[in-house]
């Protein structure tokens, strides 16, 4: 059922809770995946269930304008924190549930965090750990007891029981729930998300309950999303992604969301939800391809021959069958044999099978990647947005999907170009405020409203889409003045499966550079068919045979970068393969992926050197962060490999 016309009582997320229940009391609002069975919870249950809650938390103290911090994986309870916090006038603070204790510390208390609502005892470990730091913090709830037994703190509470003890204080307070529901309003602040701090600590950015839900609801207008929709929540719930898709846009449109039983089941549980509505950082679809084209290469030869020639097909007709274009009827035909061999399976493997709507957004997808999975008929489609409007800023309209564009403005935002070729924005979605951070509020939104987004771009001619070129502040040039944007460059790297993660140095430099990080899974499915034995990560990304591999992937991309004149003079001239992941534990990456590129400089800098000597390696020893917390040292000799250079296509004019 299409959402109706916007009411404009309904500006709260507990308004919005009762609304459902009013509407659709015995209908699923949320479910969970444990030990193996999937349990249901309907928006009655579900209010309730946040009632008791909200009442509980009312009991420790929590009131309006207070911050409850949220930490975990994606949990029904975790969830309904956020609702019940927002039902008293509170403010819920989500946390990415992999940051360190002191990433934590940080922003529980900058924040000014008085509760922390937690996932298990790992979170709470982290919380006793920084305790002291946050002097705020004043209760700890946590929603798994397992091996909190003997955890004896006043501080420390269970879930049920603060729900028990919240039943009782809505028996002897029968109207302050209601009350305070009542006192919500549209200006009232709903959620504060943290910034990734890519270039320094991360910033809360302040969303409204208008900012969140307007923007949630033009969404679903576009795209003519129904309460009938499913969606599968695995995403971090301290994205902005998360905030969106798994929990507002539910609320205002009235579908179910699912909660995975653990990050490693993930595949399993998207196949059997088979979610009609699907977001994703452009790394999931790499890593699904990834995956596919492994299996494949492992398959038999009739089932790999079936495989690559029916893909074939589908990448000459597949994304134009999808867009609704005329098409041979012997191609259709094909397309058809191909959807029940080949293609239907497929998608059924994936979890795409019910798939009307799929989103990238983050980074640029690799051509070969968005038209592989659009071939298939997933309508997979890239959005432009950032924590600062709660997401929406483009989205690509059906039939009108390309690779290079993210496509054109969304409801009721307005996008210019300033002088420099910075993006900037203004709509409903555009945050209050940075937490206690007014340099930064004044230097990112101007005071009629408009947000500089740091991100260089400009709109084509021919279809009026945005094309993001880099960060802004990352855009440079090279000696001979060549125009250099690392990130265009890294991101074509990335489209090859072999590569994980580039970063490309160049800017004031006479030429560019680039540290590779390989692929574990594609490279070692890769050596194990060609025979190459290896021990680990380091051991592989070492050898001759890898860095021949690497350097065809550079090549390719010297070659496209060739035909470009514009920044032709740009390619590559050396690489190194890192002897290391870029790991977020040790702040080489936020904990979205996004390379930190000036930690990244500083922490190798001996081998960003040797990269421009004329050195062929150079040993490296580097303080590592492993997954128990302890801290160790990697120590290897890294050689450097030598690109190929071609020739720039200069740009010939026909004479007057």
């Amino acid at each position: 059922m299409q959402p109706k016309a916007p009411d404009a009582t309904l500006d709260t997320f507990p308004k919005l809770l009762q609304h459902h229940v009013e509407t659709r009391p015995s209908r699923d609002a949320i479910r969970e995946k444990d030990l193996g069975i999937w349990q249901s919870w309907t928006w009655a249950q579900a209010a309730r269930e946040i009632r008791a809650l909200a009442c509980g938390l009312a009991s420790l103290g929590l009131k309006r304008g207070d911050k409850l911090a949220i930490i975990g994986d994606n949990r029904p309870r975790l969830y309904w924190g956020m609702t019940a916090a927002q039902a008293l006038g509170a403010v819920p603070v989500p946390l990415y549930q992999d940051s360190g204790a002191d990433e934590m510390a940080y922003v529980l208390d900058n924040a000014d965090v008085r509760i922390a609502l937690v996932e298990d005892q790992e979170q709470v470990d982290k919380m006793l750990e920084v305790r002291e730091r946050c002097p705020k913090l004043e209760h700890v709830i946590y929603d798994d007891d397992r091996g909190l037994r003997f955890y004896a703190h006043d501080f420390l509470h269970d879930f049920v029981a603060v729900q028990e003890t919240g039943a009782e204080f809505d028996h002897a307070n029968p109207d302050f729930y209601e009350c305070e529901v009542a006192a919500g309003h549209g200006d009232e602040i709903s959620i504060m998300l943290y910034t990734s701090g890519t270039t320094g600590n991360p910033k809360g950015v302040v969303l409204t309950n208008d900012n969140v839900i307007i923007t949630a609801r033009n969404g679903i207008i576009r795209e003519n999303l129904t309460d009938r929709e499913e969606v599968l929540a695995y995403l971090p719930m301290a994205w902005v992604g998360d905030n969106l898709f798994s929990y507002a846009q539910s609320y205002v449109a009235g579908f179910c969301v699912s909660c995975p039983e653990d990050q490693a089941t993930i595949s399993n549980d998207l196949r059997e939800i088979g979610p009609t509505y699907y977001f994703a950082p452009p790394r999931v679809y790499e890593n699904m391809l990834t995956q596919v084209m492994i299996r494949m290469e492992d398959a038999a030869a009739i089932k790999r021959r079936l495989f690559h020639y029916f893909m074939e097909h589908a990448r000459k007709v597949g994304v134009r069958i999808l867009n609704r274009e005329s098409v041979a009827f012997t191609d259709r035909l094909l397309y058809a044999i191909g959807s029940l061999l080949v293609y239907g399976p497929l998608k059924d493997v994936l979890g795409f099978t019910r798939t009307r709507l799929a989103y990238t957004a983050g980074e640029a997808i690799g051509p070969e990647i968005f038209d592989f999975f659009r071939s298939l008929g997933i309508n997979i489609k890239q959005l432009y947005g950032q924590t600062e409007c709660m997401v929406f800023i483009c989205v690509q309209p059906d039939g009108e999907v390309y690779a290079d564009t993210v496509g054109t403005p969304a409801i009721d935002v307005e996008i210019r170009i300033d002088d420099s070729g910075e993006i900037l924005y203004r709509s409903p979605g555009v945050f209050h405020e940075y937490y206690k951070n007014p340099e930064s509020t004044a230097s990112t939104k101007t005071a009629d409203g408009w947000v500089h987004t740091g991100d260089a771009g400009f709109f084509d001619e021919r279809n009026g889409h945005l094309k993001i070129i880099d960060r802004a502040k990352d855009v440079g040039k090279l000696n001979d003045g060549t125009l250099f944007a690392p990130k265009y460059i890294e991101n074509k790297l990335k489209f090859f499966s072999y590569v994980k993660e580039a970063v490309v140095f160049g800017n004031a430099r006479d030429h560019s550079t680039a540290f590779i990080n390989i692929d574990l899974d594609a490279v070692g499915n890769w050596a194990e068919r060609n025979n190459l034995g290896y021990s680990g990560y380091i051991d592989l990304a070492g050898r001759e045979e890898v860095y021949r591999l690497v350097k065809e992937c550079v090549d390719q991309v010297n070659a496209d970068l060739a035909e470009d004149p514009a920044l032709g003079n740009s390619q590559i001239h050396r690489f190194l393969v890192l002897h290391k992941e870029l790991d977020a534990d040790d702040g080489e990456l936020t904990r979205t992926r996004k390379v930190r590129r000036s930690k990244v400089s500083e922490r190798y800098g001996e081998l960003v050197d040797a990269l421009y000597s004329d050195r062929d390696s150079c040993h490296v020893e580097t303080r590592v962060t492993f997954e128990d917390g302890r801290s160790g040292t990697l120590a290897a000799d890294i050689k450097i490999g030598s690109a190929e250079v071609y020739p720039v296509k200069t740009v010939t004019r026909d004479a007057a």
